[in-house]
């Protein structure tokens, strides 16, 4: 009789019609696979049943925030393979309805509810770390979304990102020799500097994180400050930085919606990682209230994660995994259908610049930084939830370096009548 791991093998590669790219151990400690190879430990039957009830992304999610599935060796090879070989499905691929009329499938199938045990016939209860979504976007349902993902402790989040506490891509001079914290102090002077600011403008942080944009514009470019964010952890945390850098006569932290500012006209916006939280139904008014709240000749920095355009956009789903245990509500657009939205909403676009690849950078530096203190970082927040920012970090690493996602910062202008729009020739310089 075949050891489970063998069995289990077997099962799947007959299933996918494609041999693993990497080694399996099962519950029972057997092995089978490329010796050498990176593992996947699938450490009881009910890993099996995750997969079996929802199979694709989410089981497999589901499997690794319980625990019941693990990783060992590199995890980026074991995704990077995972993903390019075996469970990726282009819009393409057969829907697994259609994959069930092939009866080496079916016989796969069968094989695995066997071997899953007879608990196979109830569901698993989803990890608690995990969210249903409904894609509202209610000042209600945003705010839910944002504690879900921000409100998990400033402590956790120091861990992950180090002293900068910038949450969004760093800006690397080179992928080597440049410390995170150089890099993020490079990316949010880049903004200022592309927002043209100066000493007495008055700028307006959407999202304002834990506020390190506010503070760096204030200190650095001597302007107003009003930063808006819908998280309570956050805001604490900017106001305390905000006293102790003795900026308070110049910087505001309020907890409030974009869609509630009232108090324009600004000099110029900076909305870096928010837009993600928008939703796709209120892209165009969240455009327009930004553009209401610009003085004329007033700039937008939008900096926004991007996902490749697909042929049929009516097929295009929320990833699931994400959906559920990262960003819940979060979608992603084509950066050509933003720069669409932003002119419809009556701004000019200036500059659109990817920073793909740095993403892809400041991403690992994040997973460095949580597997260093692994420990610690799952005394703060559980060991559940600091698999799914392990799981989530890795693989959108490796989505930017294979362009499957992308980032961009989008330059745009309220142009007044009469067409100046106060840029310069060559605006790349950015006066550096």
């Amino acid at each position: 009789m075949q050891d489970a791991a063998s069995r289990l093998k077997t099962l799947l590669e007959q299933m996918l019609g494609a041999p693993l790219p990497v080694r399996l151990r099962a519950w029972d400690g057997s092995e089978a696979g490329p010796p050498q190879a990176p593992a996947l430990v699938v450490r009881n039957r009910r890993a099996l049943r995750r997969l079996l009830w929802k199979p694709g992304e989410l089981g497999l999610a589901r499997a690794w925030v319980a625990g019941d599935l693990g990783i060992e060796g590199d995890l980026y090879a074991v995704l990077d393979l995972v993903a390019g070989h075996v469970w990726e499905r282009d819009e393409d691929a057969r829907s697994l309805a259609e994959s069930l009329r092939d009866p080496d499938v079916r016989a796969a199938v069968k094989g695995l509810l066997k071997l899953a045990g007879p608990a196979v016939l109830l569901p698993p209860e989803p990890p608690r770390e995990e969210v249903r979504t409904r894609h509202l976007h209610t000042r209600r349902t945003d705010r839910r979304a944002v504690s879900h993902h921000y409100d998990v402790g400033n402590d956790f989040y120091e861990l992950v990102l180090g002293p900068s506490m910038v949450y969004s891509c760093a800006y690397w001079a080179a992928p080597d020799g440049t410390t995170l914290e150089a890099a993020q102090h490079d990316k949010l002077d880049l903004i200022c500097r592309k927002l043209a600011l100066s000493p007495g403008q008055r700028l307006l942080d959407v999202g304002c994180g834990w506020g390190s944009m506010a503070v760096h514009a204030a200190r650095e470019y001597g302007v107003h400050v009003v930063g808006v964010t819908l998280s309570q952890e956050q805001a604490a945390y900017a106001r305390k930085r905000v006293a102790d850098e003795g900026l308070t006569d110049r910087v505001e932290i309020r907890v409030q919606d974009y869609r509630d500012v009232t108090d324009g006209p600004y000099d110029a916006i900076s909305s870096v990682g928010m837009a993600e939280h928008v939703g796709a139904d209120k892209y165009l008014e969240y455009a327009q209230d930004l553009y209401r709240l610009l003085a004329p000749g007033g700039r937008l920095l939008n900096h926004q994660i991007s996902r490749r355009p697909q042929r049929d956009e009516s097929t295009y789903s929320v990833d699931g995994f994400i959906d559920a245990y990262v960003f819940p509500d979060g979608e992603l657009a084509p950066v050509g259908t933003t720069v669409t939205l932003l002119e419809r909403a009556g701004f000019e676009v200036r500059d659109v610049e990817s920073l793909r690849e740095h993403y892809a950078l400041t991403l690992r530096a994040w997973v460095t930084n949580l597997e260093a203190r692994w420990a610690e970082a799952v005394g703060l927040v559980g060991a559940g939830r600091a698999r799914v920012w392990r799981l989530y970090m890795a693989a959108s690493a490796l989505g930017f370096e294979r362009n499957r996602i992308g980032v961009n910062q989008v330059l745009a202008v309220r142009t007044p009548e009469g067409g100046a729009s106060g840029l310069p020739l060559r605006a790349r310089t950015w006066g550096s």
